[in-house]
């Protein structure tokens, strides 16, 4: 049954607390399975992800038929309608535009000493994308993670997206190529992650690994960490609204159901310092659920995990948002832009109500790849620092070490470490010779 807390009442904080902390992740034991498809994957390449591929998509494959031919792609993208070709790539060309503006700088300067310091910034050579297939394929997922690789200049960008019974959306394949991804493998699962990972007899290792999945997919990212960089283990969808009662209960119902549609442990909650709108909103997601479409998933979500909490004011609803860090915000109340500056934990905001968070999955521009279950508190949603890392650059002139050398060499006596100190010395001696 749906939660309804009042934060004036008694039980509040202990009911606030177990809100959090609801486990919402499968209680399927899929590490044991996971650990075995990827010793495997690693041992056999090729044979093992096609075994595996023909037992769990029904699907079979040959080392020459693992990835989509141009041809093949080229003939899908034909099917799709003009009206969603057309959307799709103006969401790519927003979603292109953000993320340029994330493009890092690098740096070098002359410091007091006369050392020269700074950093610089370089792409991956290699990534994975990771993108849902069947009922839960999502082409606006493959503009979301390829994009900010191919912005950051990633040289060899491929897409893992599996296709139950050879059965592909027209759309993902088509993002893929606005993208620039021209390699599009049809496998997934945690074998498409190991082979990503270990690399086969056809597909190449790759740098790191991004995209959401199943509990298998987040299980594999889990293991092959450390042997490749990923982006985040995202759990279920999550949204918070905060909302004054000057809003339209329909509006915020729908903008709770948009997650709760997603997964029956999607958690959707509203914040309001109205009860009269709190129930209003309540009522509205009832009447919503008779007719969605995925009304089903949506209802188990609403009633497991969704929450309607009433509050005080406004400052007290900033409080609990922040301790929620929710991965999607909604800040619908007076004056919401200046609101949102109070919020230091989520992982995306959007101020105001004309702005719902079904624009941020497909058309907004920033990336939709966000931070779940708590995790806003640290991380944050995919952008094109993902895909670079910074090297850090240093070089010291003869006066720049005569002048911060010795406190080097003092550092390395305190902590036993004689060559530590013994390579600067070498240097600080011939200069006191007066080699330069």
């Amino acid at each position: 049954m749906t939660l309804f807390l009042n934060s004036s009442d008694s039980n509040f904080d202990a009911a606030f607390e177990q809100l959090l902390h609801m486990k919402r992740e499968s209680d399927a034991d899929v590490d044991a399975a996971v650990a075995d498809i990827l010793a495997d994957v690693q041992a056999r390449g090729d044979g093992a992800v096609i075994e595996l591929t023909a037992k769990f998509d029904k699907l079979e494959l040959t080392p020459d038929t693992l990835a989509f031919t141009a041809q093949e792609i080229d003939a899908a993208i034909e099917t799709v309608p003009a009206a969603e070709r057309a959307a799709l790539e103006l969401a790519a060309l927003r979603i292109r535009a953000y993320h340029e503006r994330q493009f890092p700088e690098d740096a070098w300067w002359t410091d007091e000493s006369g050392a020269q310091l700074g950093w610089r910034w370089s792409a991956v050579e290699a990534a994975g994308l990771y993108v849902p297939g069947g009922l839960a394929s999502y082409p606006s997922s493959v503009l979301m993670n390829a994009i900010p690789a191919s912005v950051a200049g990633v040289d060899n960008l491929v897409i893992c997206v599996p296709t139950p019974n050879g059965v592909v959306n027209p759309l993902v394949l088509l993002a893929a190529r606005l993208a620039g991804v021209e390699t599009v493998y049809r496998i997934g699962g945690a074998q498409a992650i190991g082979a990503m990972a270990f690399g086969t007899q056809t597909i190449a290792k790759v740098d790191k690994i991004t995209g959401p999945g199943n509990a298998f997919v987040a299980a594999a990212k889990r293991r092959v960490y450390g042997i490749v960089g990923i982006d985040m283990i995202a759990g279920p969808s999550e949204i918070l609204v905060i909302a004054d009662k000057d809003n339209n209960p329909d509006w915020i119902a729908m903008d709770l159901l948009s997650q709760a549609e997603h997964d029956e442990s999607a958690q959707s909650i509203l914040i309001t310092d109205d009860a009269a709108f709190g129930q209003a909103v309540a009522d509205a997601v009832e009447t919503a659920l008779k007719t969605l479409e995925r009304r089903d998933i949506a209802r188990a979500s609403w009633r497991d995990f969704g929450a309607v909490i009433v509050v005080k004011d406004l400052d007290e609803a900033a409080k609990l948002s922040d301790r929620i860090a929710p991965e999607h915000l909604e800040v619908c109340v007076a004056d919401a832009e200046t609101y949102s500056k109070k919020i230091r934990h989520a992982g995306a905001i959007f101020i105001g109500a004309w702005t719902p968070e079904a624009i941020g999955d497909y058309i907004g521009g920033p990336n939709h790849v966000l931070p779940t279950a708590r995790s806003a508190r640290f991380s944050s949603g995919l952008n094109v620092l993902d895909f670079m890392k910074r090297t850090t650059l240093a070089r010291m002139t003869p006066a720049a070490l005569r002048a911060i050398g010795p406190a080097a060499e003092t550092l390395a006596k305190s902590e036993s470490l004689q060559a530590h100190g013994l390579a600067v010395r070498a240097r600080l001696d011939q200069l006191n010779e007066g080699d330069e």
